[in-house]
């Protein structure tokens, strides 16, 4: 025995061992190449590189250092703050000739998102007549090709396509297989429109769900239209025509996607890479070493312009509350109760912020951990901080009570919100163990003692127990609504149900107070606090020092490139259905109830 725990720690000794190894083999390089670049990073009379990799998002979620390895240290995500970021810097940089996007790598971006980009660039395009924008991508998907649409001149390649078809909800039901495995989910919901429990309990969309879903998902098409058209020299009519004839439009065309785009105003020119790279060349001149285009990528031009601002004063807050909402704590990439209390206690505790952005994109989850939240932001303002909530592409169900603190609420147009309502479910596997030939049995010291155990039959005082818990959790989320929105309880029940809406509709019916990006609701914040001028800071959980250098130096260097964490194909498909159901295990409110809304952003 002694042999062998010998043994196995001189393993396990020499695994970290290794490990370390390559994590400071990589640290030293990086900082080499750090070190070995120009001290300012800007290329004068250079275009501005935006090649967003990946998804958009508003915090970065950060990888264990050996994951960033093998995938050739290529982020999958970019923060959208950032990007706006450059824009604005550039609009005012005389060292920054235009802007260049290309949109390859771009993966997935909400609709909310791309409209915040797309606000950014208009902003720079005012504030710097003559700087152009172009904008290439060797084909594009429909997020890629919204962003593409903002630039002045639009180019792609000559076998390129632009695959814009709408939006759809099409949700995988699991009630088949769940009932040929014998596995029963006890569902309790208040909510009409509450649909976030019918992939487990449905073999289809139910009529309610049908109805409200097609409303918000035209509201949201007619929104992308008019923003993808409003810069080429079509409407947004003609481009839904286009797109909804378009197996017979490109028929005509005899197949050739890429001059239908041409002739119908899609793009301007078809260029292959070399030709487009011949283009920036003769827009921005060559790089000293007489190859490559002039231009200056986003992490290098972020680190040029941070780094010649003045030292911190006072400062407002970004505090972002992404992904699902759960219980406990977690790194970025789900909005933890804990982790995300913890963000707001430091930033309450610290004078030298003075006001709070709540940077909301979340379609909820545990009723437990939003309220957490909720509560710390309440405490923010009861400290006499000012706190703004900004809503992004998502803002639903739990990711609106944790809204309902702030002094004031901000969504796009595109935000879906709303989802007012409470769930709750609990799995019986009773069925699934007695098919393996399982059996539980036993004693308990009350009629609910052991009635928590999926491996037995929710009892009837148990399932009483639930549901008037959900009931009361529902009234509970009207009268936070009511008192937080000043409105009629009556009226919140008109808006509520699980009905999801819009941010515009949103506004309408009270449930939010401005329309607008995150820009809008900093100021709102520093009109708020009272500051002209200030430092925003996003803060991050306190992570790893390793993973935290080590992200921060990769993102510092530029290297982007290609998404490869995307699956295509029959493994996409596999990946989307697992991981709906997977969304089954992040759902652990001890109490079992849930303000998640089914909506994903288009």
């Amino acid at each position: 025995m002694r042999l062998a725990c010998g043994t196995w720690a001189t393993i396990n000794g020499l695994r970290r061992l290794v490990v370390n190894l390559i994590f400071l083999l990589v640290l030293a390089v990086v900082l080499a190449a750090l070190l070995a670049r120009s001290p300012d990073p800007v290329v004068d009379g250079s275009a501005l590189l935006l090649r967003p990799v990946g998804q958009l998002v508003e915090q970065v979620a950060v990888a264990d250092p050996l994951a960033l390895l093998r995938r050739g240290a290529h982020p999958s995500q970019t923060p959208l703050h950032e990007v706006v970021e450059a824009l604005d810097a550039a609009a005012r940089d005389g060292r920054i000739r235009g802007v260049v996007i290309e949109t390859d790598a771009l993966a997935t971006a909400g609709l909310a998102k791309l409209q915040e980009l797309a606000d950014a660039i208009t902003r720079f395009r005012e504030a710097a007549p003559g700087k152009p924008v172009l904008a290439w991508g060797s084909r594009f998907t429909q997020a890629q090709y919204f962003l593409a649409s903002q630039a002045d001149e639009v180019y792609m390649a000559p076998d390129g396509f632009v695959l814009a078809h709408g939006f759809a909800s099409y949700p995988t039901y699991f009630k088949g297989l769940f009932d040929k495995l014998d596995i029963r989910i006890n569902v309790f919901r208040v909510g009409v429109h509450k649909s976030a429990v019918e992939p487990f309990t449905r073999e289809s969309m139910s009529a309610p769900h049908r109805e409200a879903t097609a409303r918000l998902l035209d509201g949201l098409w007619g929104q992308w239209l008019g923003g993808a058209a409003a810069r080429r020299q079509i409407s947004a009519d003609e481009f839904g025509d286009l797109i909804a004839h378009y197996p017979q439009r490109l028929a005509a065309a005899g197949g050739d996607a890429a001059q239908l785009a041409l002739k119908s105003g899609l793009v301007d020119g078809l260029l292959t890479p070399d030709q487009w790279q011949e283009l920036q060349v003769a827009r921005f001149g060559r790089l000293d070493d007489g190859k490559a285009a002039r231009r200056t990528v986003l992490g290098a031009y972020l680190s040029g312009t941070r780094a010649q601002r003045p030292p911190a004063g006072e400062r407002i807050a970004v505090v972002a509350v992404q992904g699902a909402i759960v219980d406990g704590e977690s790194p970025v990439g789900v909005a933890a109760g804990e982790t995300v209390a913890g963000m707001l206690a430091r930033v309450r505790d610290d004078d030298a912020y003075k006001a709070v952005v709540l940077r909301i994109d979340s379609p909820g989850g545990s009723v437990f951990a939003s309220e957490r939240i909720r509560r710390e932001v309440d405490l923010i303002r009861q400290a006499g901080k000012p706190v703004v909530a900004s809503m992004s592409s998502v803002a639903a169900s739990g990711g609106y009570w944790v809204a309902l603190a702030a002094d004031e609420i901000w969504a796009g147009t595109s935000t879906l919100t709303g989802s007012i309502g409470i769930f709750g479910m609990f799995p019986d596997l009773s069925g699934l163990l007695a098919r393996g030939g399982l059996s539980v049995d036993g004693v308990g010291t009350s009629p609910i003692a052991g009635g928590l155990d999926p491996r037995r039959p929710l009892s009837e005082p148990m399932s009483s127990a639930l549901k008037s818990s959900i009931e009361h959790g529902y009234r509970r989320f009207v009268g936070l609504v009511a008192s937080a929105r000043e409105m009629d309880a009556a009226a919140v029940e008109q808006v509520a149900q699980g009905q999801v809406w819009s941010g515009a509709q949103a506004l309408e019916h009270g449930l939010v107070d401005h329309l607008g990006g995150l820009d809008a609701a900093l100021a709102s914040a520093a009109a708020r606090a009272g500051l002209d001028a200030y430092r925003v800071e996003w803060v991050e959980p306190e992570l790893d020092a390793r993973e935290r250098i080590l992200e921060r130096l990769l993102h510092a260097l530029g290297l982007e490139g290609p998404d490869r964490s995307q699956a295509a194909g029959l493994a996409g498909l596999v990946t989307r259905i697992v991981g709906e159901l997977g969304s089954l295990v992040q759902w652990n409110d001890p109490g079992h109830m849930y303000a998640h809304c089914e909506c994903v952003p288009p």
